[in-house]
């Protein structure tokens, strides 16, 4: 089959080398300069995506393009490929409504009769300050557009709101004449569960994932916000909070012409489900964590979703725990920090075929034949492990990961726990996941 990749940063590196491993031709457009270095001596790159549909057209129905973002008005992008023809997985203009208009969103979810935390929509951060200045209280701010969710979320922890209101005000300050609007939204207690699943088109493909996200820089949930730095993923004993969340959305994503997956995050306390915000993409590094689980190549999973021939996907019980290994400048980027890459990827002691695939490369190329950091984020790898439980899936994670040696490397260590500590067994107790999970 052949593939070609459209991004910025080349955010699917590990997918790209899976496809190339299965034997696939793969090539890769990446927009942004400092990430050129990505996947270099690995998989071809190509400084023109549009002078390769030809060769994507000439594999027929094995010729497969994958977007990986919601940026620039990707969404009709893909939606112009499909009407000429082409095979496109990643999303819809819809999508990158659902994604980067948090409003929006929470509007869908309101007319199909969820339960939402109360919204408010600011076109000016100095009109949210007023606010409030005016209803003290706690709540997360959200600023609205690709690439700022999670540098651009607080979550306010000051019941008189003084912490947020100094907070948008230093953005403000930060975002001087740029048009940057943002939601409020009331905080919630609960435990924060995502639900995910690959859409065809037409319909999900069965059984949804469900996962625990750790979003914080440091060990304990300290830190900036940086997206993620570990997940716990399982597909055992899904259907029940899948079919009370993400099901309900089938419709709406057929309508609106989404191919790809779609992850909604949620909190659940005692009075139910609370649905905080999609990502309608292959979130990172939520796919190379879900990899481990699925019992087909993706290949036969793209080929799967651009045919709809079926309505399942083979999967392996268990849970699965990926860790974020970063490299400076993470959490920031070579754009405003000027740091070097090229560091030297090694490992303790030889790989075996399965230490192989728990290895998910993301920011990394060669040079000379070694295997060296790349790229802007920081983002260098995800180790990953499964087991029957999720403590024995987190020891084979990081006994891996403990293995990888690279200068200055940093990563959680607690991948897991708060789940372990309790509230596992509290979605248990509350029959959002079957007896006996662990």
């Amino acid at each position: 089959m052949r593939f070609l990749g459209i991004g910025d940063t080349c955010d699917l590196a590990a997918i790209y080398l899976r496809l190339v491993e299965e034997g696939h031709e793969v090539r890769v457009s990446i927009t942004e300069p400092l990430c050129q270095d990505v996947l270099a001596g690995m998989v071809p790159h190509t400084a023109d995506w549009r002078a390769e549909l030809d060769w994507i057209r000439g594999a027929g129905a094995d010729g497969i393009i994958l977007f990986e973002n919601v940026a620039h008005d990707r969404g009709r992008l893909q939606e112009s490929l499909r009407a000429e023809g082409f095979h496109v997985i990643g999303g819809s203009a819809y999508g990158d409504r659902l994604e980067n208009d948090r409003a929006f969103a929470q509007a869908v979810l309101t007319e199909l009769g969820f339960s939402t935390a109360k919204v408010w929509h600011f076109d000016r951060i100095p009109d949210a300050v007023w606010f409030v200045e005016s209803q003290p209280g706690r709540y997360v701010s959200k600023l609205n557009g690709p690439g700022l969710g999670a540098a651009g979320t607080y979550v306010g922890r000051l019941d008189d709101g003084r912490d947020l209101r100094a907070v948008l005000a230093a953005q403000a300050r930060q975002l001087a004449g740029e048009d940057t609007s943002l939601i409020l939204m009331e905080h919630l207690d609960g435990i924060e569960i995502g639900v995910g699943a690959y859409f065809d088109g037409a319909r999900f493909l069965r059984p949804a994932c469900l996962d625990w996200e750790h979003k914080r820089f440091f060990p304990g949930d300290l830190g900036e916000f940086v997206g993620e730095m570990g997940t716990v993923a399982t597909f055992e004993g899904t259907d029940r909070f899948f079919d009370a969340t993400l099901a309900r959305m089938e419709t709406r994503l057929r309508e609106g012409g989404y191919q790809g997956y779609v992850n909604l995050n949620t909190i659940v306390n005692g009075e139910g489900i609370w649905p905080l915000e999609f990502t309608c993409r292959f979130g990172y590094p939520g796919f190379a964590v879900l990899e481990p689980l699925q019992a087909i190549g993706w290949a036969e999973l793209f080929q799967n979703l651009v045919t709809q021939s079926t309505d399942r996907i083979e999967v392996r019980p268990g849970f699965s725990v990926g860790v974020v290994m970063t490299t400076r400048p993470f959490p920031f980027i070579r754009r405003y920090v000027d740091e070097p890459v090229g560091l030297p990827i090694v490992f303790e002691g030889e790989l075996s075929e399965a230490d192989r695939s728990g290895l998910h490369f993301g920011e990394v190329g060669t040079v000379d034949g070694q295997l060296v950091t790349a790229g802007y984020h920081g983002w260098t790898a995800v180790v990953t492990g499964t087991g029957a439980t999720v403590e024995a899936a987190k020891s084979s994670a990081y006994a891996l990961a403990n293995r990888m040696v690279v200068p200055n490397v940093r990563y959680r260590h607690d991948i897991g726990d708060k789940l372990l500590g309790g509230d596992l067994q509290r979605l248990v107790d509350a029959g959002w996941l079957p007896q006996g999970a662990r």
